[in-house]
């Protein structure tokens, strides 16, 4: 099979969909692998590192889009990516389908199908392609909310981890998946009061004994998230149903209550945000402030730490690479948690908390 690997399009996004060692795996089992010029040269992978490993390097996307059966990347096609795909091509890549009503529509014109990596499966329900991101996104949260507590980014000037006689900053991470758990630890880390809400008990007990007292824990009633978010200096947004958008679980009634120059850093974002104002922004422009409060919604977090992210990344999905260039859609049919990442295919929606989300049938 023709394997492409696209350049990233989107604002400083600099991750790539496979590494010169997955080339290799590629082409070694006798598939041709086809990267644009210049792909993973944001992260110090040049052109001629994949050459090397067997790769042939397009000039330009439309090149790729136009040869290969198999695309690979990492973020959601961009509008004229989406254009480019043909009926017999399969789209490999984060997709978050359920707050972007307009890639859907144009993912389906396109007759391609996409199978998304945040809704693959494993035969735990976990979902192994989203929790590498989502580890780095969790301990990113932290350290960019930390940043833009700083008085010269716009926060209150809280330091989190305090010092000797003065108090630390108070965290709240709304959600106890691996978000949350990631974060938890590296505010912990940097010695900040950290509260973490979530609603299973079992969960909260889970946490409750890898951390000790050192973290508080507190079961996520609408009370519960009022009165912690409304007494914190960073909030951290966790909340994931898979497929499906965001709960807004902070409204804007909440920030008035807060101090001016708290911060809120919505990890949930690309499933839509799980404060009520939020919005998409850039590591070019990452916050805005509403209400005197600071937001940060990067919605593509682990970018900012590329490099990291990609070598995670390609850990995770190399085998289900190789599975789709070595059988096709086949191998879905062959893995039901591999099948739970379609999210369309011949023009219609084929993930059903996609399809609900975005309130359109789900494909036959």
């Amino acid at each position: 099979m023709l394997v492409g690997v696209p350049k990233e399009i989107k604002v400083h996004e600099y991750r790539v969909g496979l590494l010169p060692a997955g080339v290799r795996e590629l082409t070694q089992r006798g598939h041709r692998v086809l990267v644009e010029t210049g792909a993973g040269t944001g992260i110090g992978y040049d052109d001629a590192a994949y050459q090397k490993a067997g790769a042939e390097i397009a000039p330009d996307a439309e090149t790729i889009f136009a040869e290969s059966r198999l695309i690979v990347k990492v973020k959601e096609p961009q509008p004229v990516e989406c254009r480019r795909l043909k009926p017999d091509q399969i789209l490999f890549t984060y997709l978050h389908l359920a707050p972007d009503p307009e890639q859907a529509r144009l993912l389906c014109e396109s007759g391609a199908t996409a199978i998304a990596y945040e809704t693959v499966t494993d035969p735990r329900g976990r979902l192994p392609l989203l929790a590498p991101m989502s580890e780095i996104a969790g301990r990113m949260s932290v350290q960019v909310g930390a940043v833009a507590l700083q008085k010269s980014t716009g926060g209150s000037g809280v330091l989190l981890g305090g010092v000797p006689g003065v108090l630390p900053g108070k965290v709240v991470v709304l959600g106890g998946g691996v978000v949350g758990i990631n974060a938890a630890r590296m505010a912990l880390g940097l010695g900040g009061d950290v509260t973490i809400l979530d609603k299973s008990l079992a969960r909260l007990a889970e946490l409750d004994s890898q951390f000790g007292p050192g973290l508080k824990t507190a079961y996520a009633t609408a009370d519960a998230v009022a009165a912690t978010v409304e007494a914190a200096d960073l909030v951290i947004g966790a909340v994931l149903v898979t497929g499906a958008a965001a709960p807004k679980l902070v409204t804007r009634a909440m920030l008035g209550a807060m101090r001016p120059g708290s911060v809120l850093v919505d990890v949930s974002i690309d499933q839509g945000g799980c404060f009520e104002t939020s919005k998409p922004t850039t590591h070019a422009e990452p916050t805005y402030l509403v209400d005197g409060i600071v937001h940060y919604c990067v919605a593509n977090m682990p970018g900012g730490v590329a490099r990291s992210s990609t070598q995670a990344l390609t850990n995770a999905t190399l085998p289900y690479v190789l599975a789709l260039a070595d059988k096709g859609l086949q191998a879905l049919t062959e893995d039901a948690g591999f099948a739970a990442g379609l999210n369309v295919q011949r023009g219609r929606i084929a993930h059903p908390a996609v399809a609900a989300a975005l309130g359109l049938d789900l494909a036959a």
